[in-house]
């Protein structure tokens, strides 16, 4: 899976960055359950996941700094 691209997370909507930032915390702590249950069969997907919820979150942070300034 390729990396995602922060263009297509600028095009959401602020109620659908925060959906998606729930989900992605939500798979991050299903992650880390399955890591310590010795589960985890495709470790690659927590460098993923943490990459979506950075761009998730610096745009959400880009909006609410850009409302404020104005």
């Amino acid at each position: 899976m390729a990396r995602p691209d922060i263009g297509e997370v600028r095009k959401l909507t602020d109620a659908q960055i925060t959906e998606q930032i729930d989900g992605t915390r939500r798979d991050l702590f299903t992650l880390r359950f399955q890591q310590a249950t010795r589960r985890l069969e495709q470790p690659h997907r927590f460098k993923e996941a943490r990459i979506k919820l950075a761009h998730l979150m610096t745009v959400q942070q880009e909006r609410q700094s850009s409302t404020v300034a104005s």
